[in-house]
């Protein structure tokens, strides 16, 4: 699980991110980080849609190679 102060940062900076949800890449959600609670996260996507998130998934930079998760 993302941590509240990695969360943060991401916020802060309004830094591009993927969320990898499984090994399939066009399943991914890129996008900026608005708002998150306990349990789900809250991401912009460039269409301006938002979508919540669960906060279990894989976040990384937008800009770094893309993982692959570690539950499949």
């Amino acid at each position: 699980m993302i941590s509240d102060e990695q969360l943060d940062a991401y916020r802060i900076s309004g830094e591009k991110i993927r969320v990898v949800r499984d090994g399939i890449e066009s399943n991914d959600v890129k996008g900026i980080v608005l708002a998150w609670d306990d349990s789900q996260v809250m991401i912009r996507r460039q269409n301006r849609r938002v979508v919540k998130l669960d906060r279990n998934y894989l976040f990384q930079p937008f800009s770094e190679p893309r993982k692959e998760p570690d539950n499949i």
